[in-house]
């Protein structure tokens, strides 16, 4: 049944996407990647990745980006074309700048500067709630933890180096988990609107859901639509403010459909010369910067 208000049939059309990219064909999914090419040379291709499009294969995932890269190249080029290669990765649920390789030794160099951090990555997301300060530096290591609930699961969690006295109130440093990495995000506020904030994010460090992280436990202001760390203890819909379902003509009852508003925006890197690589967010996030009134000065 497809929904008659906008919203939620936009919302129930993300969610049908996501199924449809995992059922079609991999010559169509290669081709829906190759529409997707924003820039090329002799050493790498780069892809606005869709959302919902896993990078890697598992159980019940049927269709990913690493499957269908031979084909790909072969669209690219011709039939005899190498497979690419991929150098980094993204969560099946954010869009944005990916880089792939066309042969094993530029991957191993684009892989070896990601490592290095020598590649700046700029990302862009529509958080719930505004961060304060409006701009800054979370640095509080990550680690997995498993979350004892009805539902028992894991989750990527802080490991914050020091705490308050219950004494004095006093901040005292604690010994460092030595299961915890080192995490550290840089971000900046460049809208607000309808509890709503739109933000610039450089992850300086590479550590698994670090920037959802970041934002829901370090900032509190979680992900529109990530579900699942806006809570801790439970895994539950978002709950959003009143005015945020009614600009997004939503009913909290249907926000569990709300997709992931988290977008690699730019990515630079030096190959030789110096490679400033920008996409688009797709169109799911900038009806949702509409109607949230999130206006930004075009960059």
């Amino acid at each position: 049944q497809i929904p008659k208000d906008p919203t939620q049939r936009q919302v129930w059309e993300l969610a049908a996407l996501s199924k449809r990219l995992q059922q079609v064909h991999p010559n169509v999914l290669a081709k829906v990647l190759k529409q997707g090419t924003v820039y090329q040379n002799e050493e790498i291709v780069v892809i606005n990745k869709p959302y919902g499009l896993p990078v890697h294969g598992g159980p019940g995932i049927k269709n990913c980006i690493t499957d269908v890269l031979p084909i790909l190249a072969k669209m690219l080029v011709n039939m005899k074309a190498e497979p690419l290669h991929l150098c980094h990765r993204l969560d099946k649920e954010t869009t944005g700048v990916m880089v792939l390789a066309r042969s094993k030794e530029v991957a191993d160099r684009i892989r070896l500067l990601f490592k290095t951090r020598q590649v700046e990555k700029i990302y862009w997301a529509i958080s719930v709630g505004d961060p304060d300060p409006a701009e800054g530096v979370v640095e509080i290591p990550i680690i997995e933890k498993e979350v004892r609930s009805n539902q028992p699961h894991y989750k990527m969690t802080l490991a914050p180096n020091y705490r308050l006295s219950p004494e004095d109130g006093k901040v005292v440093k604690i010994r460092k988990n030595r299961d915890a990495e080192s995490a550290v995000t840089q971000y900046r506020l460049l809208a607000r609107s309808s509890a709503c904030s739109l933000l610039e994010l450089q992850p300086i460090t590479g550590v698994k859901h670090q920037i959802r992280v970041h934002l829901a436990y370090g900032l509190g202001c979680p992900i529109l639509g990530d579900h699942k760390y806006s809570h801790w203890s439970k895994l539950a819909p978002q709950k959003l403010p009143e005015i945020t379902l009614k600009r997004l003509k939503l009913e909290q009852s249907k926000a569990r459909h709300l997709p992931l508003h988290l977008h690699a925006h730019r990515l630079s890197l030096t190959l030789g010369q110096r490679i400033d690589l920008v996409c688009k967010p797709p169109l799911f996030f900038r009806k949702t910067l509409e109607r949230l009134q999130l206006d930004i000065a075009r960059d």
